[in-house]
């Protein structure tokens, strides 16, 4: 398959999105169950980087590299000031982690993770919540006098 390039109109190379790891017909490996819808990853969401999955689903890297060998995982691999990283989506992490370990270690992660969002969220209200308090008590007292 061809494509032409956007401001030289040179043919270019595009490889099959069909051609990443999975199954093996006429020498190609086909993957077929876990394709990404089109534009998933470019959801708001949708992919994750490996040190968000650790922090959200507590998985290691080595976790992510095993599903991307086994072609459970689709992935894209970026680099940061010479920092590199790996993205996958997060539909196909939690399908994944679901198979590894189990639909309740997966649900309780996510749990836990919203838990702790609900928490951060609450605090930063009281907080504010605090400031305006002390700011109406300021605009009382110079009224009162």
């Amino acid at each position: 398959m061809w494509n032409y390039c956007g401001w030289c109109h040179a043919p270019v190379p595009v490889p099959h999105p069909m051609l990443l790891a999975g199954t093996t017909r006429g020498g190609l490996q086909w993957k077929e169950d876990s394709i990404a819808e089109y534009g998933e990853w470019n959801r708001k969401g949708a992919p994750l980087g490996d040190v968000t999955a650790k922090a959200e689903y507590g998985v290691e890297r080595d976790v992510i590299v095993t599903g991307i060998q086994t072609g459970t995982l689709e992935y894209r691999a970026g680099s940061v000031w010479g920092n590199p990283y790996l993205r996958v989506l997060r539909s196909q992490l939690e399908h994944y982690l679901a198979e590894e370990r189990g639909e309740h270690y997966v649900h309780s992660v996510k749990n836990h993770t919203e838990l702790r969002k609900v928490k951060k969220a609450i605090a930063a209200l009281k907080k504010q919540l605090a400031g305006l308090q002390k700011r109406q008590q300021e605009l009382e007292a110079s009224l009162g006098t």
